[in-house]
């Protein structure tokens, strides 16, 4: 792998909602001129020609569909440490994973899903529900008070530049922290201007409550967004509502795709970003 290339990583079990996560990626692969590599992880050797089979031919007809080169690789042993082990050597700017939510704990999707989400060092976006919209018309973007979420800017800005939608801005308080009302107001105006600036529509609400993961999936629906974005991250603070468990239960809760970011290692978060 040269250093210029760009890989989107799908990994697959060959069940119907896996493969609905690789079609949500064709149109991306496409706009950021990235191959796909699909990746299936066996148990046994014994199904090592099989399901090699199976991938390859997979990868042949998603070739056909998307418009751009799709490799194949099959591993063998836990789909949780494989599917990073993979991301580690191929450096993907993105990982589409199918969710979901009844598959047994030791399936790909399930609970492995999520903490894929959780250690990955790139992007992951999941897809739980059945039926999308061929392409985004709205983005939600909900945000704390922590530096990182400003990370998700950026991204948000491409995305919706890309599919030529507009960005919902939603700050988010719970009960506890009332306090930070007047600045939770004043940062979501600041990243709106921001948006705007950057000739995307965008507009910002501000809710306040006790399950703040569910207000967000319930405020996304209520809006028809398309896609929502969220910070993925194993420590918990008083402020940091999209990490964690919140985090899970919004990627749960959710059959609108979450776009799931892992803040970055440095010193300066106090700008936006792209991920491209």
């Amino acid at each position: 792998m040269t250093s210029k290339e760009k890989i989107i990583l799908a990994p697959v079990d060959f069940k119907e909602q896996s493969l609905i996560a690789l079609s949500q990626s064709y149109k991306l692969a496409k706009f950021t001129e990235s191959k796909i590599y699909l990746i299936h992880v066996i148990e046994k050797k014994e199904e090592m020609k099989e399901a090699t089979d199976k991938l390859n031919q997979l990868a042949k007809s998603t070739q056909e569909k998307a418009g751009v080169e799709v490799k194949s690789i099959i591993a063998k042993g836990n789909p949780f440490e494989e599917i990073l082990k993979a991301v580690k050597k191929f450096n993907p700017l993105l990982v589409f994973i199918g969710l979901n939510s009844m598959s047994p704990a030791k399936a790909m999707l399930g609970q492995n899903a999520f903490q894929t989400v959780r250690e990955c060092p790139v992007p992951v976006i999941t897809i739980k529900g059945k039926i999308h919209k061929d392409g985004c018309k709205t983005i939600l973007l909900p945000l704390d008070l922590t530096k990182e979420t400003r990370e998700k800017v950026g991204r948000a800005i491409e995305f919706a530049k890309y599919f030529k939608a507009k960005i919902q801005v939603l700050g988010v308080l719970d009960k506890k922290a009332e306090v930070y009302e007047n600045k939770i107001l004043s940062y979501s105006n600041q990243v709106k201007q921001f948006i705007r600036e950057n000739g995307v529509a965008c507009g910002n609400k501000t809710l306040r409550g006790k399950d703040v993961a569910r207000m967000i999936v319930d405020y996304a629906k209520e809006i028809d967004a398309d896609l929502i974005m969220i910070m993925s991250k194993a420590e918990l603070s008083l402020k940091e509502f999209f990490i964690g468990t919140v985090a899970q239960r919004i990627v749960n809760l959710s059959d609108i795709p979450v776009f799931s970011v892992r803040p970055m290692v440095r010193r300066d978060t106090t700008t936006f970003t792209s991920p491209f």
